[in-house]
């Protein structure tokens, strides 16, 4: 498999180490808004969720330690609805590297606002992809949800190293949408009535045929592009500015997609980059074309120029 040989050329002259679990995910609650609970509760859910990212086994790959796919996981706790329920926004982030460089490209920067969880710090945290809700569904939607997040990021990291490598894990991410948990108004993210930009649309606009120029242009960014900076840096950057006008032409068809702005909040920052050491012609062509399609950014591009 391409990501794992990729992967081994990284390692040339380092020691073996024990196989490994997939995701090195560090895990934050922040709880300053909750008032009369325990904090040794939010402790415990901060160590439940990173053993629950952290040693569960989510394919069957062998990874080396210094393979992990490095991740972070923010929860911002913002109210208690109920003996052990609470309610929040949850940020994931994610990063793969990039050969021949010490940098890390980030593939996953998404805030996630409709979260409802039980969590009791007695409870171990359980999931299993054949029955993904349990007795209680608001405590099966926080193991779902973090299941979710897991298998994206695991496809979104395969697909980079080859061409709709992480098909597998975006299929196990949709099967958790398919059969996540419900509970009338107190979950929601699930579902294509819940809104246009959730959990839901984001699988589904993945392995839609629509969108199938999004997965080989994220293919090209990454193997052909950023991993090619060090040695062919003006053929590279060129094939990343190129995706522009591809994300335009996605964008024309699919307006308000959620996925385009999936991608531009991981990459907004690489394109910046890349436009400010463009020449002036190529900024002139390629600065409104991206200021078009990534709107939420667009200080950003403001700035190059």
């Amino acid at each position: 498999m391409l990501k794992k040989l990729f992967n081994i050329a990284l390692l040339v002259g380092c020691s073996v180490g024990a196989y490994a679990q997939e995701l090195n995910c560090k895990v934050k609650i922040m709880h300053d808004k909750i008032q009369g609970v325990d904090k040794q509760v939010f402790l415990g859910m901060e160590r439940g969720i990173t053993e629950f990212m952290n040693t569960r086994k989510w394919t069957t790959d062998q990874y080396q330690t210094n393979e992990r796919i490095d991740c972070n996981l923010l929860i911002n706790v913002t109210g208690k609805l109920d003996e052990d329920v609470y309610e929040g926004t949850i940020n994931i982030q994610a990063s793969r590297p990039v050969y021949n460089s010490s940098y890390t490209s980030p593939t996953v920067n998404f805030i996630d606002r409709e979260f409802k969880f039980r969590f009791n710090q007695f409870t171990p945290l359980q999931f299993d992809d054949n029955r993904v809700t349990g007795n209680d569904a608001l405590t099966s939607n926080l193991t779902a949800t973090l299941a979710y997040y897991a298998y994206l990021v695991l496809a979104l990291d395969y697909d980079s190293f080859s061409p709709n490598g992480g098909t597998e894990y975006l299929k196990k991410a949709q099967n958790v949408v398919n059969n996540a948990p419900e509970q009338g108004k107190m979950i929601i993210g699930w579902k294509a009535v819940d809104g246009n930009k959730n959990r839901y649309w984001i699988i589904d606009q993945l392995l839609n045929p629509r969108f199938k120029d999004f997965r080989a242009i994220w293919y090209n960014m990454h193997r052909q592009g950023l991993d090619n900076l060090a040695t062919k840096p003006e053929e590279s950057r060129k094939l990343i500015l190129e995706t522009i006008p591809q994300f335009v032409q996605l964008n024309r068809e699919n307006p308000s997609s959620i996925l385009i702005q999936f991608f531009f909040n991981a990459k907004s920052d690489e394109y910046a980059s890349l436009l400010s050491q463009a020449d002036p012609a190529e900024r002139s062509k390629y600065l409104p074309m991206i200021q078009q399609v990534d709107v939420a950014n667009i200080q950003k591009y403001n700035n190059v120029k």
